[in-house]
């Protein structure tokens, strides 16, 4: 659905973005994170055709955006960080607005601005002047004016930004029930709205793809090495035991309490989970639990980037 191949954009003498190549099928929902300046914005507008890359080359649904940019941009809708909207426009007449600029036919206009309004729940204040609502519908208006004409792919920059707890919870289960039909690319500085939102992660720092990884994958990542956790009925600490089955990366960590061994290990042997199984049947140990521990995005980011914890830019 989203090809980037190559892409590069520069600002004079400075590069903003380089070389930057992914794919996004349809129906994927894809999180876009990097430090403040790390070229998620410049990258976001040569995606939807507002900036002209330096290099490189976007492609959305087999059509390159440079030599079919009308047709491209109407498979698209955009919800920039900062959503401009006429405050003294009632919500009606900014849609309606918004409608008329995308050449919508009058059938498509009301069955356009239907769609926006349902999707996004702002019946109750489809009247209103736009600057009489809170944050949080305001940016649902926003996201109104890019879903008017029913796009197949959504590049939402910040759509939570500013907003409380609750306001935010809604937004991200307005972005999750609108991924079940379009292919979504989302930006934000909240790492735990990307790990509840996205299945997969594009991580940029310093103009550059430093990480294309599925949510699943990533987590379970520890600098090469995956960590265990067990818990095992035995008479004797079984951790001596394994460590002699399975090269640990330390010395590992034993609790016990009574019969029961509660352990933690690090390895890079993709098969541990298998040998602690093995092993517990060999020697009549009992296996009450096995997991592998996940690693939280905001580890990885800060590996990646250097940067703790913001992920704006």
């Amino acid at each position: 659905m989203i090809e980037a191949k190559g892409l590069s954009k520069s600002f004079g003498l400075f590069s903003a973005v380089k070389e930057i190549s992914f794919n996004i099928n349809k129906g994927e929902i894809v999180g876009l994170l990097g430090p403040n300046g790390a070229g998620k914005t410049t990258t976001m507008r040569m995606l939807t055709g507002f900036y002209e890359p330096s290099r490189g080359q976007v492609k959305i649904k087999g059509m390159n955006i440079d030599d079919s940019r009308r047709e491209v941009q109407s498979l698209i809708g955009y919800l920039p960080e900062s959503a401009s909207s006429y405050h003294d426009m009632l919500v009606c007449d900014f849609l309606e607005f918004i409608g008329s600029a995308r050449s919508l036919s009058d059938e498509q206009l009301k069955r356009g601005v239907d769609f926006a309004v349902s999707s996004t729940s702002l019946e109750k204040y489809f009247t209103r002047p736009i600057g009489q609502l809170s944050k949080g519908y305001k940016q649902r208006v926003g996201l109104a004016a890019a879903l008017i004409h029913d796009p197949e792919v959504l590049i939402l920059d910040e759509p939570t930004s500013g907003l409380d707890p609750n306001q935010i919870v809604e937004i991200q289960n307005l972005i999750s029930e609108l991924a079940k039909e379009k292919t979504i690319i989302l930006s934000t500085h909240i790492l735990k709205e990307v790990e509840e939102t996205c299945k997969r992660v594009l991580i940029i720092a310093d103009g550059r793809l430093v990480l294309d990884e599925s949510l699943l994958a990533l987590q379970g990542r520890r600098d090469g090495a995956i960590r265990l956790n067990a818990t095992i009925e035995s008479d004797n600490d079984p951790i001596g035991a394994l460590s002699e089955k399975i090269q640990f990366l330390n010395p590992g960590s034993s609790r016990a309490e009574g019969r029961r061994h509660h352990i933690s290990f690090a390895t890079d042997d993709g098969e541990a989970p298998a040998k602690v199984f093995h092993e517990c049947v060999a020697r009549g140990w009992v296996l009450t639990e096995l997991h592998r521990e996940k690693k939280s995005l905001e580890e990885v980011f800060q590996q990646l980037t250097g940067v703790a914890k913001s992920a704006e830019g």
